[in-house]
């Protein structure tokens, strides 16, 4: 077998890991991402909490950059101290790796188990939660079926006359092979999958095991400039907490290497197994990273804080200020303007999902600038949608295609049912969300995990709706139009919990009782505008019923 043929099996295999990986974690983003979201949310209340919570989200998604992104939005948002942020993605690092001595066991016959587990899941139910528990099943098999393809990929390299050549370089040069891992866990993005392919490679010896150590901290720092690169747009207090796990994490890394480079010390003193001890001088590393991590994130936090600079303003642009996408030189050419109305509409999405995301954030916590700014979302909606209805109006004075009329008149159906649900946003709920911070009213604990309940499907269902603008997916449709009843059932049974605990004298229940009910059926209402999104495609594949009548 030729060395191009070795390695583009090599790369297919690891390419195999990398899909696998991502896959898992859309899965569990998809349908539990909300839920673990808030848990993670009120757990973060000190250092060691922060650090555990992190730890065992970590686990879940497979992936600490995936929990570096969502912590850095908290410690944004104002929930959380940046020392506490930096203490949560320590013990995210940590939970990664352990996923990688999870992986290591040898688990082959777990492959076809979880392939058909996840098959049957997918196509047993069109509910979403029972897709996205398929789509976790089969990347799991899918990831342990890529290890042992990197395994089998891998075994003729033992033959290869240049490998060796370059092992033997690395075995002299502990600095290169260091900046060579960090690379490989930057371009993969993934220090899980980073790390076992290193395992891999030394279970078939082809890693010399003085090259163990300094590729594994390679692996590390490099796995921790990750969330400092993908959050260097974000606000101030975003990028604090990935920088500070660079600091923490990287002068750890640093500082193991010189002492390697000084006593030497062999991989044999983790583990005899040349890929175990890949994975134990992982754990290791990581363990210490959280211990000094823990001791010193208040004085990095600080330390960031005072050298970061404050920028210049915290205003947003004002609305006159915004770039519009409807371009009046595209008028005469109706696809392209039609393509600007939906970059529009979309604009309109994200807004949308802000104003939804905020106005809890709120009912939880009261913020009179988050109150100001939801209004001010609602104002640029007004605006926005104002100028679609105008832009759609002049496009529809051109000579169009059946399909460029449909698609015209959808987007403007589309930009009326956002409004009117940014309205009820901004007129129903934050009025609401007033009276409840003016009159000192707090719900009961059942009855807010029920309208934490009702927003986060409410949430996921908006996503979806937003999607079927981009990708007019008639699966995607289906299933939206299907959480309709769900939400339905949702709004009723928590009512009649409600009434059940009036009935019992639950106090909080009898002070926060219109508030929860009125809260709930604009929640409801707002689904129902999103979910109308899905209307014109099921309806031009001939799926919708012309009434509900039978």
């Amino acid at each position: 077998m030729t060395g191009s043929i070795v390695f583009l099996n090599l790369a297919g295999a690891v390419a195999l890991l990398l899909w696998a990986t991502r896959m898992v974690r859309t899965g569990v983003e998809r349908a539990y991402g909300n839920l673990l979201r808030e848990k993670l949310r009120l757990a973060v209340r000190n250092r060691a909490t922060a650090s555990i919570a992190g730890f065992l989200f970590a686990i879940a998604l497979q992936s600490a950059t995936a929990v570096a992104l969502i912590i850095s939005g908290f410690v944004a948002s104002g929930y959380v101290s940046t020392a506490i942020g930096i203490a949560a993605l320590l013990g995210a690092d940590l939970g990664s790796a352990f996923v990688v001595r999870i992986l290591r066991h040898d688990l082959s016959l777990l492959v076809p188990v979880l392939l058909l587990m996840g098959t049957v899941a997918f196509r047993a139910s069109e509910a979403r939660n029972w897709r996205q528990l398929g789509r976790i099943f089969i990347g799991l098999g899918l990831l342990l079926l890529s290890l042992r393809l990197i395994g089998e990929a891998s075994d003729p390299l033992k033959q290869s006359e240049l490998l060796p050549v370059i092992i033997n370089y690395l075995s002299r040069d502990w600095i290169t092979a260091f900046l060579l891992a960090a690379l490989l866990a930057w371009v993969f993005h993934s220090s899980v999958a980073t790390i076992l392919l290193l395992a891999s490679l030394a279970d078939r010896h082809l890693l010399t095991p003085e090259l163990i150590i300094p590729l594994v901290l390679g692996a590390n720092f490099g796995a921790a400039i990750i969330g400092a690169v993908l959050t260097r747009n974000e606000s101030r207090l975003a990028r604090i907490v990935p920088l500070g796990n660079v600091a923490i994490r990287g002068t750890t890394t640093l500082c193991a290497l010189v002492l390697q480079l000084v006593f030497k010390l062999s991989p044999d003193v983790f583990a005899s197994d040349p890929g175990n001890a890949v994975v134990t001088v992982h754990i290791a590393i990581n363990v210490i990273v959280v211990l000094l991590g823990l001791a010193f994130s208040s004085v990095v936090a600080g330390l960031l804080e005072r050298l970061l600079p404050e920028p210049p303003s915290t205003e947003e642009p004002v609305p006159e200020s915004r770039m519009s996408a409807l371009a009046a030189s595209d008028l005469q050419d109706p696809k392209q303007a039609l393509a600007n109305a939906t970059r529009e509409v979309l604009a309109v999405c994200d807004k949308i999902e802000l104003m939804l995301t905020k106005i809890f954030e709120v009912f939880e916590k009261p913020d009179e600038q988050k109150m100001d700014r939801i209004e001010a979302l609602d104002d640029e909606i007004d605006r926005i949608h104002r100028d679609i209805k105008f832009y759609l109006a002049k496009i529809s004075q051109t000579k169009l295609d059946d399909r460029s009329a449909e698609l015209c008149q959808d987007l403007l159906g589309a930009t009326i049912k956002l409004e009117q649900a940014a309205d009820i946003i901004s007129q129903n709920m934050l009025i609401r969300a007033r009276k409840k911070q003016g009159r000192k009213i707090e719900f009961s604990a059942e009855g807010w995990r029920e309208l934490m309940e009702m927003h986060d499907e409410v949430t996921k269902n908006t996503r979806l709706a937003f999607n079927l603008l981009v990708n007019p997916d008639i699966e995607n449709a289906r299933q939206l139009v299907a959480q309709k009843e769900i939400v339905r059932n949702m709004v009723r049974l928590s009512e009649e919990k409600h009434l059940q605990r009036l009935r019992d004298g639950n106090i909080a229940s009898y002070d926060s009782s219109s508030i929860h009910i009125d809260t709930m059926r604009d929640l409801k209402e707002i689904n129902s505008l999103v979910v109308s999104i899905a209307y014109p495609v099921l309806e031009s594949a001939g799926l919708l019923r012309q009434s509900r009548l039978v």
